[in-house]
């Protein structure tokens, strides 16, 4: 029975460690104003236009749900990231000024286009 219950406790233990750990990463992405995400699908960026905060620092996770690769690349923000096919990466640009900087997927410029407006 001793042994039972010092099971169940150790047990108890892990699983209170495991769900703290999985609070504090939820918290952390939600309290990070800096973090945003751009999705590829059917060679489209969405949101089209991204708004962010000017005069810090952007962390923009782009999340590629096509089968075929895309570059994110932007001359006005002088960045250039290939993302493989149902794949992501980060692209880090900042701080900006007040103002309006495009953006292209140079594998389908037709399609892939967008702004990023900083306010």
């Amino acid at each position: 029975m001793k042994k039972f219950l010092a099971l169940a406790l150790v047990s108890l233990t892990f699983s209170g460690v495991a769900l703290a750990a999985n609070e504090t990463a939820g918290v952390t992405a939600v309290k990070d104003p800096g973090a945003f995400t751009l999705t590829i699908k059917d060679h489209k960026f969405t949101p089209a236009t991204l708004e962010v905060p000017a005069g810090q620092k952007i962390k923009i996770r782009v999340v590629n749900e096509d089968y075929t690769a895309e570059e994110f690349e932007s001359e006005d923000l002088d960045r250039e990231k290939v993302i493989g096919g149902n794949s992501e990466g980060l692209v880090i640009i900042g701080p900006l000024k007040p103002g309006t900087y495009k953006y292209i997927g140079e594998f389908n410029e037709d399609t892939a286009r967008g702004e990023i407006v900083a306010k």
